[in-house]
């Protein structure tokens, strides 16, 4: 099905993106090995947070193409009726700028760009404890 991308909503990308991102910290963790299921999803949940995506966005914005940095603008400006839980407005939005990118660039296919900058988003997270 050819899809016209510029024709979503930036809200519809991150939609999409915030289950692509989480998806691909979960597997990284478990990529790394076995580990207790309460260990996995401790460290999961410290990656995926609104404050930690927020950081990893400023993390990765230097390597960002034009492209890209439109598509975090445009995700980070939209509208949401949706109150941020234990992250500021302004976290929040970048949050959702990010999650924007990946649903962006998965309904683009581009897999490998994903597991490039989700695997720098991690680093960003764990260094940030």
């Amino acid at each position: 099905m050819e899809q016209d991308l510029r024709t979503y909503s930036p809200l519809t990308f991150a939609f999409l993106g915030d289950g692509v991102y989480g998806l691909y910290v979960r597997t990284a963790l478990v990529e790394r090995g076995n580990t207790q299921a309460r260990n996995l999803h401790n460290a999961a949940s410290r990656i995926v947070s609104a404050t930690a995506q927020a950081a990893a966005l400023d993390a990765i914005q230097g390597i960002l193409s034009e492209e890209e940095k439109e598509t975090v603008r445009r995700g980070s400006n939209a509208k949401t009726s949706h109150q941020a839980k234990n992250a500021t407005s302004y976290d929040y939005h970048k949050a959702t700028g990010l999650e924007a990118l990946f649903g962006y660039l998965y309904l683009q296919g581009k897999t490998d760009r994903i597991e490039e900058l989700i695997g720098m988003c991690i680093e960003a997270a764990e260094s940030r404890k």
